[in-house]
């Protein structure tokens, strides 16, 4: 290394040589303390600084995942919403061709038969019957009764003559109607 110095410094003495390298590395040295006192000095408040940094980063990366967990759970939330409907949907389809009354059908029908049961106990203590809706069932039996009004005067006298026989039949007594006894007059599908 001291061949490499000499052919660098070229015409210089080794004396002015070994000077020049002494007061280099001196100056180095000194660098390097200062440097050392500088960052010993400064480094506190950089550590500071750098600390409030990773905080501000940390809040912000924290909520933008929960914004992003919210907007996932958002999505699965809905995507369950949907698969449940179109379990339930199905499920109601499947039930249906077997036959099976819907919830709706058998209110309706309990329904139905609360109403008539009042109108039968009205009739049977002679009463009036309270009003009751017209449903599919009572309009079929409206149409098989228009053509007897059709008929002639000597028919007109029969619906004198079948009033008696009602109020005959309405003093028997009339056991109660359940909706159990309506759903088993319904037509269960062959198998």
């Amino acid at each position: 290394m001291g061949k490499k110095l000499r052919e660098l410094a070229g015409g210089v003495s080794e004396n002015q040589l070994a000077s020049t390298v002494k007061e280099s590395a001196q100056q180095i040295w000194l660098a390097g303390l200062g440097a050392f006192a500088k960052a010993q000095e400064e480094g506190g408040k950089v550590f500071d600084a750098l600390v409030k940094e990773g905080e501000s980063i940390q809040s912000k990366t924290r909520k933008m995942t929960d914004e992003r967990i919210a907007q996932v759970a958002g999505k699965a939330a809905g995507t369950w919403d949907r698969l449940e409907q179109v379990f339930e949907d199905r499920v109601a389809r499947a039930l249906g061709s077997l036959g099976v009354p819907s919830k709706q059908d058998i209110d309706r029908l309990s329904k139905r038969v609360i109403e008539l049961s009042a109108a039968v106990q009205a009739l049977t203590e002679g009463k009036v019957a309270p009003k009751v809706v017209a449903k599919p069932a009572v309009k079929e039996a409206a149409t098989t009764a228009e053509p007897a009004a059709a008929k002639p005067a000597a028919a007109a006298a029969k619906p004198a003559a079948r009033r008696p026989a009602v109020k005959a039949a309405a003093a028997k007594p009339v056991p109660p109607v359940t909706p159990a006894d309506v759903l088993n007059t319904i037509p269960q599908p062959s198998e």
